[in-house]
């Protein structure tokens, strides 16, 4: 069994503020324990218990089962990151890169669902560029069902349905019957 870089709690918690500090945006914890095993000293209970307590002194936030990196663990990464081997903080980022990739993606496509008192159910999608809002629409559906099923539709390819708007809006008979 190989022994790795993190050898304490301290060590662990310092690996957690690094990675938390370059993620892109919230995480889940299975997220996090992924990025983390790039040292064979990280183990899920002792994460577990690390992260807890970066949450209750306030290092890191909760958020349904998202954490993000508070101020104040922003601040004790940036103060600390170099008391982690060279070699860690690589494979931190090399990881981070996949994961970054998907928050990101994440953030700019989003589908949300709000129940309706008439039993509908009206489903906001919102695809971005990253700076500005390219798509934007809210539709009233049926069911909670079938706006799920169009939600995860969207999700998988936000770009078809944008550009089917596009297509659509730039028909000629769509503009000669309106």
């Amino acid at each position: 069994m190989s022994i790795g870089f993190i050898q304490d709690d301290l060590d662990l918690k310092l690996l957690v503020l690094y990675i938390m500090d370059r993620a892109a945006g919230p995480i889940t914890f299975l997220q996090l324990f992924e990025l983390a095993l790039c040292d064979a000293g990280v183990d899920y209970f002792s994460l577990n218990q690390a992260v807890g307590h970066m949450v209750a002194t306030g290092q890191l936030t909760k958020e349904e089962e998202r954490y993000a990196i508070t101020d104040k663990g922003r601040r004790n990464s940036q103060i600390c990151e170099s008391s982690l081997p060279r070699s860690v903080r690589r494979h931190c980022d090399e990881n981070l890169v996949k994961v970054n990739q998907a928050l990101r993606q994440e953030a700019q496509v989003r589908a949300q669902t709000v129940d309706r008192e008439d039993g509908t159910v009206t489903l906001c999608l919102t695809l971005e560029d990253g700076t500005s809002p390219l798509l934007q629409t809210a539709l009233l559906v049926p069911g909670r069902p079938q706006a799920e099923q169009w939600a995860e539709a969207f999700k998988r390819d936000p770009a078809a349905v944008y550009h089917g708007i596009i297509k659509l809006l730039s028909q000629e008979d769509f503009h000669e019957k309106n």
